[in-house]
């Protein structure tokens, strides 16, 4: 059977569901739909303008953009001209980061959009191998620069008389041919760009499709960049093969006015799934609870009962209402929550219509994963990385174990092997290591690190995780290599599992990491919500001002209570080993954020930027004054 390119995968596609709407945007404030033969259509006739402005084969076109119809379509004619394209992050603030990323690639063309061409602009000279800016929007223009309706316009004059050429390009297109450029996050001083094919897409469509699946004319509101493959394989393509479509959060001036629209786009657009990644799904979920106390104490209880009882009702999932005996009692009085309280809670937040969340990104807390099924809108854990296209395992309606990152996807094979690649037998943990169609081309322009990253085939992820020996299909993630804690006695250990579960098990903490570099204990850098610390001093210590020597040292003391619950005698007792708990704590004055380089573009904390950041108070709480929680540094920052 032919291995299908993304140009096949397209047309197979629009044909069977020509005339179902495929994308859904909001234009001057009126929702609109594109079918899915308009889509190809339009695609095509963008590559026609691609081939008539000079691209040829191979060539690699940068997009820079918002989420937006147009963004899909001018990849699908950078694809169908035989393009390469360069997805980046509009969340790229730095012109080094962007100027590298389109230098490195070798783009001869750059599209852009109204708010990300000032960026473009700024570094355009910097940038010799780009020959024309194309830009997305109806704005004055500068020199080098064009409309997209321009390019649209050559297009369709380029089929009039040329329109053979485009259909030997496509016919050209073969599934090892370069697809994108996937540029990694940035977490070191030069990005590497991950090459990944025509085939590699398809593959792992289909490999998705045997770990998840969606409805037939599902709609799917996609709140995450465009520019990863996770919304590419688990969003455009996995919704173009069962008919569905997706819509796009209208764009704001800023990206915060962009964020601040998600909640009418859902409410507008009612989606059956959406993508998330666990600090999206932490924000709904404080948006709820803040929403449910606002109604008073006597609606939170009630509210915190039945999540409470759905939650032992709904235990791992996998063994929901098991023992029957145990368990039967709860069933009528979570149905009846579900129809009068949850049912309300699902309209208001996520449009009434939804069914599950995919989760990627990185680990999601198990009790954040409980808590969203208890209220009817399961978070499936998913796993993977872009070198893998990105889609790995996942877990599903029907088919999941909390605390999993779900079952591996079919065909691909998978081992978990030693620091000497030795593979290790199930329930060990060691390095996650995959083959399979999905596994990346490799770096672009960079052999030394595909040489050490794919050796025979395999793909080495760096990150840890064992297979469930009751069911090796289901891989558990514990973290990744590069990020482990190392004691003075030489024992290591993987922080994110206490890290992703502190931030559910206290409102008061809003970002952690935990730091052990051979050092005699475990410091936590913290992040804190300072306005619920403030909003507990007022009504636990109404006689304190938050601003006062004793209202600081009470708040402190409240978060490091929280935090030790975890220690013997707490509530949290046993969940992690007692000897990487934090001994000293590091309050830090401001948040993480990808302004200030803290946070990357998938909104993962950057362990060794945020170390860089406070090495200074990382040395001071090795110390004996440091390690005093009510030291002065951490008085100051609270």
């Amino acid at each position: 059977m032919a291995k299908p390119t993304i140009i096949d995968f397209v047309e197979k596609y629009s044909k069977k569901y020509a005339d179902k709407t495929y994308l859904r945007e909001k234009v001057n404030s009126v929702w609109t739909e594109t079918t899915f033969k308009q889509t190809r259509d339009e695609g095509r006739i963008l590559a026609a303008g691609f081939m008539a402005l000079g691209l040829e084969k191979g060539e690699r076109v940068s997009l820079l953009a918002e989420a937006r119809n147009l963004w899909v379509m001018t990849e699908l004619g950078i694809l169908y001209a035989g393009g390469v394209n360069v997805p980046l992050s509009y969340k790229l603030e730095s012109d080094t980061d962007l100027s590298f990323r389109i230098n490195h690639s070798d783009s001869v063309f750059v599209a852009a959009s109204e708010n990300e061409l000032p960026k473009i602009r700024r570094i355009k000279n910097d940038c010799k191998s780009v020959r024309k800016v194309i830009v997305l929007d109806d704005i004055p223009l500068e020199e080098g620069e064009m409309h997209i309706s321009e390019l649209h316009d050559m297009g369709v004059e380029f089929l009039k008389e040329h329109g053979d050429e485009l259909e030997k390009r496509i016919a050209s297109i073969k599934p090892d041919d370069y697809a994108n450029i996937s540029y990694t996050s940035g977490t070191t001083a030069d990005p590497k760009g991950i090459l990944l094919t025509h085939r590699n897409y398809t593959a792992n469509v289909e490999q998705g499709s045997s770990v998840i699946n969606v409805d037939e004319g599902a709609k799917m509101l996609i709140i995450l960049p465009l520019d990863h493959c996770f919304a590419h394989v688990a969003g455009f393509y996995t919704m173009m093969m069962y008919g569905g479509s997706i819509a796009t959060v209208p764009v704001g001036k800023t990206q915060l006015a962009t964020l601040r629209n998600v909640p009418g786009a859902i409410k507008d657009v009612k989606p059956n799934v959406m993508l998330s990644v666990p600090a999206l799904s932490r924000t709904f979920k404080k948006n709820i609870e803040a929403g449910v106390k606002a109604k008073g104490p006597k609606v939170e209880k009630l509210f915190n009962f039945a999540v409470n009882l759905a939650i032992g009702y709904n235990q791992e999932y996998y063994n929901a209402g098991k023992p029957w005996w145990k368990h039967f009692w709860k069933k009528p009085l979570i149905n009846f929550f579900d129809k009068k309280l949850f049912a309300t809670i699902r309209e208001s937040a996520f449009g009434g219509e939804m069914k599950f969340f995919v989760g990627g990104g990185a680990l999601l807390d198990i009790e954040l994963q409980k808590w969203y099924n208890a209220i009817g809108v399961p978070v499936f854990q998913g796993y993977g990385l872009s070198e893998a296209t990105p889609i790995i395992c996942a877990n599903s309606v029907g088919h999941a174990i909390f605390g999993s990152s779900g079952r591996t996807v079919v065909p691909m094979d998978i081992k978990i092997c030693d620091e000497e690649h030795n593979e290790l037998p199930d329930g060990q943990t060691g390095e996650i290591v995959i083959r399979g169609e999905n596994v990346m081309a490799g770096y672009w322009k960079n052999p030394e690190a595909t040489a050490s990253t794919v050796v025979d085939g395999w793909l080495y992820t760096g990150d840890r995780g064992y297979l469930y020996p009751k069911d090796r299909r289901y891989l558990y993630v514990t973290g990744r290599f590069k990020s482990l804690l190392i004691a003075a006695d030489g024992d290591k250990y993987s922080p994110e599992g206490y890290e992703d579960n502190l931030t559910s098990v206290t409102k008061f903490v809003n970002q952690v990491i935990i730091h052990n570099n051979q050092n005699p204990y475990t410091i936590a850098l913290i992040v804190p919500n300072r306005d619920l610390c403030k909003e507990w001093l007022k009504k636990e210590h109404p006689e304190l001002d938050p601003a006062s020597e004793d209202g600081k040292k009470a708040m402190l003391q409240k978060i490091w209570d929280e935090m030790n619950t975890y220690r013997k005698g707490g509530k949290h007792e046993g969940m992690f080993p007692e000897k990487w708990l934090p001994t000293a704590l590091v309050v830090c004055p401001e948040a993480w954020t990808e302004q200030n380089g803290l946070v990357n573009s998938t909104m993962k904390i950057v362990r060794g930027k945020v170390e860089k950041a406070y090495a200074d108070r990382i040395e001071y709480a090795y110390t004996a004054d440091g390690r005093n929680l009510f030291n002065e540094k951490n008085m100051a920052s609270i």
